[in-house]
């Protein structure tokens, strides 16, 4: 697969990520546990908690897409690939989003009360982050000799 297919292919699996389930929460297992996935955490945190809705959105919806925009541009040299240490500190911002999603199911399993069980949109989400990165060095690498497939 070429590095250029690869890249748009994220373009696709990114909004997927944002709405598959990252984790089953609940009070105790008898009551059911719900579905959480970026887009329903947001809408909650919209809710109650504006600035950390505006830092989350930030990490988990404009930092991985940009960065996979602008990756994609210095793929097909419509943009300068000295963008390119942008684009590392965007893709930085994306994994501190994994980092959170991380923490708060520790956290929320500490509580004895609550059930917490990942999914496979966390999987989904985390592994697109990380094939950008790798994406993003292949790409640099390829810069460097001049060779964009």
């Amino acid at each position: 697969m070429s590095l250029r297919l690869a890249t748009l292919s994220l373009l696709i699996l990114y909004p997927i990520a944002w709405f598959a389930p990252l984790m089953r929460a609940g009070l105790l297992p008898i009551f059911g546990l719900s579905e959480i996935s970026v887009i329903t955490g947001l809408q909650s945190l919209w809710r109650s908690d504006v600035f950390l809705a505006l830092v989350v959105t930030a990490f988990a919806l404009f930092a991985p897409y940009l960065k996979t925009i602008g990756l994609a541009l210095v793929q097909w040299q419509l943009l300068d690939p000295r963008v390119q240490p942008v684009l590392h500190i965007l893709g930085k911002l994306a994994m501190a989003d994994i980092f959170l999603i991380a923490l708060y199911i520790t956290l929320a399993k500490g509580i004895s009360y609550a059930t917490i069980e990942t999914a496979w949109g966390l999987y989904l989400f985390t592994g697109c982050i990380l094939v950008s990165f790798l994406l993003g060095h292949l790409t640099e690498t390829k810069m460097k000799q001049h060779m964009i497939d």
